[in-house]
């Protein structure tokens, strides 16, 4: 069971607030910090409501290397979802142990290549993916499919997890507010949770709203580690 806090661009560009998160990520017992090397302006114009505090929140590789480092300090593993071809090439020079492919590029077949070619495991959410049958990603790694639904934050009634079969999704990529959906998931047989995290919902920004605060990814964290004896003894 992987648990991952997905920090995404909640530090907003202020590397001290960065390392706060991982430290608080890693004290609630997740697996993976998660980022973004994610250029906004490659996606949006500059009328889109959140394109400032996007671009305030870009990494540089210098910064990325820093907060890479500190997640090797706290013992918490670092991953990015790489956006482009260079945030693929990011992620190979800071050693990254898996690859994650964002909803919103399921459709980027040379960054998918890439990441594929990495020999390495990739996490791919299929939020934007409309077909009911899997895409085909011919990598030298395993891959492992999120479940997960592209509206932030989620509506509960969005969600429908009746119709998700958790032997076919490796895990759910969870954008709803609170931490229920997170948790039937996990019930559900999901081995792979990813979660925004933030330090407080009321920081300014696209993700804080709909993210887990420490005391949510703890709930989360535990809930994982002690339904997992009870989920298994039924598979």
């Amino acid at each position: 069971m992987i648990v991952i806090a997905e920090i995404g661009l909640n530090h907003n560009g202020n590397i001290q607030l960065a390392r706060c998160l991982i430290e608080e990520a890693a004290a609630a017992g997740a697996d993976v910090a998660k980022f973004q090397f994610f250029d906004i302006s490659k996606y949006f114009g500059p009328d889109f409501e959140w394109y400032d505090a996007c671009m305030k929140a870009r990494l540089d590789f210098e910064q990325a290397a820093a907060v890479k480092a500190h997640c090797d300090a706290v013992g918490i593993e670092f991953c990015a979802s790489a956006f482009d071809l260079e945030g693929v090439e990011w992620c190979e020079r800071l050693g990254v142990k898996r690859h994650k492919l964002a909803s919103r590029c399921i459709r980027q077949h040379d960054l998918i290549q890439a990441m594929a070619e990495t020999g390495k495991p990739m996490i791919v959410s299929l939020g934007m993916w409309p077909h009911e049958e899997f895409p085909q990603i011919e990598a030298k790694g395993a891959v492992h499919f999120l479940y997960c639904i592209a509206k932030y934050p989620t509506e509960p009634d969005d969600v429908r997890f009746h119709s998700v079969d958790f032997r076919r999704y490796a895990g759910f990529s969870d954008h709803t507010i609170g931490t229920t959906a997170a948790k039937i998931a996990i019930a559900r047989g999901a081995q792979i949770v990813e979660k925004h995290f933030t330090l407080s919902k009321r920081m300014y920004g696209p993700d804080h709203h709909g993210s887990a605060e420490p005391h949510e990814l703890l709930e989360i964290v535990e809930f994982a580690r002690n339904a997992r004896p009870y989920i298994d003894n039924e598979s």
